[in-house]
């Protein structure tokens, strides 16, 4: 085990870094390297196998045995002030531990599995709950076309609380990548559509969610082979994405 590296000094390189990273929601791109911060995020890319190149730690979090543990768990230490890792932090009450994780090539596309795909969703809580949902309802990929919230972000990151670590994750990509699905597309809509409950679910399929107002793009629609919308009984004009993702995942998961 390498001992741990004591940083006093704000301008010091790592730390620089770390700033950069959490207030550039695309740093990461050109980066290399993913910033998480909370020990639930650090613990749940260990628990995946994920590998940390680095932690960082305040020097208070560094007194309670099961931080000091966690941050073990990468391959390299730094501990820090208190008042050096708030600047670094992007939550109103930091964390106390933060890893940088390396990031990975992006993976192939899996023509065959279960997939959600995310069409321009801007709001990166709403990208993060809905990567939450799908890995809860056992979806394997998420497919983000170009003009979608960054993934890696740190905000996209703590709205799913560690459910990136267990999805296969595409980004950038254009509509034309996704001919190369075999599995059928299927639209959610506010407007159209067979009623969710009644409609007949291909298994497995790809679940389209559109921009937050207006909806999937004409030319994708075009090519799911269904589009279906949720009863609301309660009149409510439409449900956030992020509700409808749920709703719409969950019920393709009990009827597999």
């Amino acid at each position: 085990m390498n001992e741990p590296q004591h940083i006093s000094s704000r301008d010091n390189p790592l730390l620089v870094r770390l700033r950069k990273l959490a207030q550039d929601g695309t740093a990461y791109r050109r980066d290399g390297q993913v910033w998480l911060e909370g020990d639930h995020l650090c613990a749940a890319l260990l628990q995946r196998g994920g590998v940390a190149s680095q932690a960082v730690i305040s020097d208070v979090a560094w007194q309670h045995g099961h931080l000091r543990k966690l941050a073990h768990g990468a391959a390299r230490v730094a501990i820090v002030p208190a008042a050096l890792f708030k600047g670094i932090s992007g939550l109103e009450s930091p964390g106390g531990i933060g890893f940088l994780m390396p990031l990975a090539d992006a993976p192939a596309i899996d023509a065959h599995v279960a997939s959600v795909v995310l069409d321009r969703l801007q709001d990166a809580g709403n990208v993060g709950s809905v990567l939450r949902s799908a890995a809860a309802f056992g979806v394997q990929q998420v497919l983000a076309l170009k003009g979608t919230a960054a993934l890696w972000s740190p905000k996209v990151l703590r709205a799913g609380m560690g459910a990136h670590f267990g999805l296969r994750l595409v980004e950038g990509l254009d509509e034309a990548a996704l001919q190369n699905l075999s599995v059928p597309l299927v639209a959610t809509s506010s407007h159209g559509g067979d009623l969710l409950p009644h409609a007949k679910l291909p298994q497995p399929c790809a679940w389209v969610l559109g921009h937050e107002g207006q909806g999937v793009s004409p030319s994708l629609l075009a090519h799911c082979a269904l589009q279906v919308r949720i009863p609301q009984p309660g009149g409510e004009e439409s449900l956030n994405v992020a509700a409808a993702a749920a709703v719409c995942l969950y019920e393709s998961a009990r009827r597999g």
